[in-house]
């Protein structure tokens, strides 16, 4: 008579023995860019092949498609996109590709947050809602029902792989509260070079000051960077950060003119390559943290 480990194993080897089976037979899935296709790969698992429009280091706000994009997209079963204007590309795409493919908006359920100046869209809505991890767990639930709609067969897999992921979520999130509550209320100051962190501001506490406002293709007039380096001088700011998909002259201008230190390279709208610092969701925020409170506690 079998115990109840050895059925439990049993189960085990049989869901993965399934999922091979299938793996030959993988579902054509696309996502518009670099982190939205980790979330979706660590959803999917071998179930799914993903292609990402937009790649490692890529600017989704600046990306121009190409014809392959077009053709990833008519050959796709299923396509996740941010929404919230990030991709102003996708209408036209769509159009263009004549895709048949379920086109998922991954922020559904995530409440927008308004900027206060704004260049993505009139209605000057934040679209790096992925910055905070809690949101990054509505992601990964928008996508695993999207997933189990369009491939019923998989729904037991879709929804282990996302229950495991938002376990690891959980613990980042904590990880990334415990280092934050370590760094000095009055050194929660940061100059970054394009507007990426409000919702991680919002979610953590600290306080990005972003002289280009929201759009990455905004040229700084000298006036603007007479205001930011009066403000860093003026409030003290201890360091400024570049950014993956940032021009980097600007910061270097900054902390020339100031002394604040350049605290490090932070990602906020692309991952790495796998050789880089931030090859996924995860090592990403970590990574964007711990580089933070190096700056803000030395």
């Amino acid at each position: 008579m079998l115990d109840r480990r050895s059925v439990l194993l049993a189960a085990l080897i049989a869901l993965s023995a399934a999922g091979s089976a299938e793996s030959d037979e993988r579902i054509n899935a696309v996502a518009t860019f670099s982190i939205l296709g980790d979330l979706v790969r660590n959803v999917g698992g071998d179930r799914l092949e993903v292609t990402t429009l937009v790649g490692p280091n890529g600017d989704a706000h600046v990306y121009e498609p190409s014809p392959a994009d077009a053709r990833r997209l008519a050959a796709a079963k299923i396509v996740f996109m941010n929404g919230l204007g990030l991709e102003g590309f996708m209408p036209r795409l769509i159009k263009a590709s004549g895709t048949r493919a379920v086109v998922v908006v991954a922020t559904r359920g995530i409440m927008p947050r308004q900027m206060a100046h704004g260049e993505h869209d009139r209605a000057a809505i934040d679209p790096h809602a992925w910055q905070s991890v809690a949101n990054a767990k509505i992601y990964v639930a928008d996508i695993r029902d999207a997933l189990a709609t369009a491939d019923p067969a998989g729904k037991a897999v879709y929804d282990a792989n996302a229950a495991a992921y938002i376990a690891r979520l959980d613990a980042l999130e904590s990880e990334v509260r415990d280092i934050v509550a370590k760094i000095p209320p009055e050194r929660r100051r940061i100059i970054s070079t394009h507007d990426a962190f409000g919702y991680f501001s919002q979610a953590y506490g600290l306080d990005f000051i972003a002289p280009q406002g929201v759009s990455t293709e905004a040229e700084v007039s000298a006036r603007d960077v007479a205001k930011i380096i009066s403000q860093v001088r003026k409030e003290k700011i201890p360091a400024v950060f570049l950014e993956n998909v940032s021009d980097s002259r600007l910061v270097q201008r900054i902390s020339e003119e100031t002394g604040a230190r350049i605290g490090g390279t932070l990602y906020s709208d692309a991952l790495t390559d796998e050789k880089g610092e931030a090859p996924t969701y995860i090592d990403m925020v970590r990574h964007n943290i711990r580089t933070l409170s190096a700056a803000l506690t030395s």
